[in-house]
């Protein structure tokens, strides 16, 4: 049976020689981007939250809103800097040839002119972990690990990061400097991680492992019924796994994953962030959300502990390969480093 500890945020290190931060962090997108409306008086408010609760390590990107995100934050953090490890993306830039489009752009003078643009907007001196967002395929990884690398010795980052990249990106990375951390989708729904050794290889090089999405998007809290339950202009509307039948399917393992939650005393939010904290010490979840209650809700998964058996009955009833649907479109999962 899982037992629950007493409320308090616990921490965790990137990779077992990184530097340390709180065991579940906060992702910020969904505060300006993608995931309908936004209230940015309750944002604001979930990102004070967020500290009460010891919740230090943010996540956010220059592409989110595009561009909002990182102001919000900038101004949250305005006197209390210290009190955040601050992590942001850089890569995706617009497309000249489609207005609606982007691009991946990791060459190292667009690396160079990427963070300055950040810390501008995020008002602050240095950047605690970077992240190439996606890998571009038109740049060797070197040339842009390299750049970054320059930034460390410049003052302007302290950690280097990747997202979504494969594990022999990520070996070549380390080899031109250490990574601190990679950031890719895993949770109960999305389990590429475990099958293409992109966790294998954190493990083997020390680089802690950041999962964004470890809801399934929200959907693994059990409380999304219908697709009618997204906003308008919600982007999971056109997301595989939430359209047609695929929706039900899924629907129905959540389902078996709330009622073992039910029968533990926690929610199925929180025991779907247990399971994933409970792969690896060097794990470091950031589910994303805009509100103070779902914020509050997730904290709490820090004190649910699993143990084996737990595990074999949760990954029982939601095995690996039953998810229907892909988890990006066509055209978004290109962007993916296999």
């Amino acid at each position: 049976m899982a037992m629950i500890r007493e409320k308090t945020m616990q921490t965790r290190t990137l990779g077992p020689a990184g530097p340390t931060v709180s065991a579940i962090g906060l992702g910020c997108m969904s505060m300006t981007h993608m995931y309908g409306h936004a209230d940015a008086a309750e944002s604001v408010a979930t990102l004070e939250r967020a500290l009460e609760l010891g919740v230090t390590f943010w996540d956010t990107a220059d592409m989110y809103g595009p561009k909002l995100n990182e102001e919000l934050l900038g101004r949250v953090l305005q006197g209390r800097r210290d009190a955040v490890f601050l992590a942001t993306k850089f890569g995706f830039v617009p497309d000249a040839t489609d207005p609606r489009g982007v691009r991946i752009d990791g060459r190292p003078e667009y690396v160079r002119e990427a963070v300055d643009a950040s810390l501008k907007r995020l008002q602050i001196d240095t950047i605690d972990l970077y992240y190439l967002h996606r890998v571009d395929q038109a740049t060797p990884i070197e040339d842009t690990v390299g750049a970054m690398a320059d930034l460390i010795k410049a003052g302007k980052i302290r950690h280097i990061g990747l997202s979504e990249c494969s594990a022999a990106t990520l070996q070549r990375a380390c080899k031109v400097h250490q990574v601190t951390a990679v950031q890719s989708e895993y949770s109960l729904w999305t389990r590429d991680p475990e099958t293409n050794g992109v966790l294998d290889a954190c493990r083997q090089l020390g680089v802690g492992f950041v999962p964004y999405s470890p809801l399934g998007r929200g959907f693994l809290s059990g409380e999304i019924r219908s697709p009618n339950d997204f906003e308008a202009g919600d982007w999971r509307r056109s997301n595989p796994r939430f359209k047609g039948e695929n929706f039900q399917k899924n629907l129905d393992l959540v389902d078996k994953v709330q009622a073992i939650a039910a029968a533990k005393g926690c929610s199925a939010s929180q025991l779907a962030l247990a399971w994933t904290m409970a792969r690896w010490t060097h794990i470091i979840p950031i589910p994303g959300t805009k509100r103070r209650s779902r914020l509050e809700e997730n904290t709490g998964a820090a004190a649910v502990i699993l143990n084996a058996a737990d595990i074999a009955q949760i990954e029982a009833a939601f095995p690996i390969d039953e998810v229907a649907g892909d988890r990006y479109t066509t055209l978004m999962q290109a962007a993916v480093n296999v």
